[in-house]
């Protein structure tokens, strides 16, 4: 028997395995994915999050897989219906818009996509659809694609870290991109930088932000803080000083909005939640 987890962090890490800097090859990922059905904490980690084009590698895999488009509105329908005709089970699609220049327009494809997939029977209604907007940071356009993304229906990604510097948000921009969310009532998942849980200078010398510092922004704006003060959240690095913030804080509520976060590491964001002592 594994040990069951508490809502706050049941489904929280999305099993990134093969995206950068973990680059594991595709197959030993997916069977290690599936293996730790049977490990200890294995509520921790949700979907199996891929590429569309890996998808004919994985026919017959035993993971609720998170697809991620490799191109444009237009081929969003595709890795659904893949997915049917391989015997596996799509747990959301993801899709980043690529037109800065015209976030607006570009969100409106992606919605008249996902409408279209819906109605032909090839994305089933339960089946969430995240749209990455680019950090062009508060802008007025890219508020406006979220209400396009927030009318749909769909959801938000939020990017928070990677290989450079650049894209790494300041976490003025990240605590507003929450509360845009959270005005919005729109579910938001995040990708890449958050292994740790608290927020941390890593060793590509990058300012890396804590997963659980998100939670509990995320939390603390929907309880109607201010954003100075989900930035003074997110700036916290006293592991300590988080965790009895935390006790103070419904995280399990939070999770309706921040649903997860991609990691190419399990074992990292495990080994944090046990050493502050939020999984016994």
């Amino acid at each position: 028997m594994t040990p069951s987890l508490e809502a706050e962090w049941t489904a929280l890490v999305d099993d990134a395995a093969i995206f950068p800097p973990g680059d594991a090859p595709l197959l030993d990922a997916a069977a290690a994915h599936v293996a730790r059905r049977e490990a200890t904490y294995a509520d921790l980690v949700g979907s199996f999050v891929v590429r569309d084009t890996d998808l004919p590698l994985l026919r017959g895999t035993a993971a609720r897989l998170s697809v991620v488009s490799t191109g444009g509105a237009g081929q969003l329908a595709g890795p659904a219906g893949l997915c049917a005709r391989l015997g596996l089970e799509l747990a959301g699609l993801e899709i980043a818009l690529r037109d800065p220049d015209d976030l607006v327009g570009n969100a409106r494809r992606v919605s008249t996509a996902v409408d279209a997939a819906r109605a032909d029977g090839a994305l089933r209604e339960d089946v969430p659809v995240y749209v990455e907007l680019p950090h062009v940071g508060s802008t007025g356009s890219w508020m406006a694609a979220a209400d396009e993304v927030a009318a749909a229906g769909l959801r938000l990604k939020f990017r928070t870290g990677g290989l450079e510097e650049e894209a790494f948000p300041a976490t003025h921009a990240l605590a507003r991109w929450i509360d845009a969310a959270l005005d919005r009532e729109t579910p938001f998942k995040c990708t890449a930088g958050l292994h740790r849980a608290v927020r941390h200078t890593g060793e590509d010398g990058f300012e890396h932000h804590g997963f659980l510092n998100v939670l509990i922004a995320t939390r603390l704006l929907f309880d109607g803080a201010a954003v100075p003060d989900a930035v003074a959240a997110l700036e916290l690095r006293d592991g300590a000083a988080l965790v009895a913030l935390a006790g103070e804080l419904d995280l399990g509520g939070a999770r309706r909005w921040f649903t997860s976060f991609g990691s190419c590491s399990v074992d990292e964001p495990l080994a944090d939640l046990q050493s502050l002592g939020l999984i016994r």
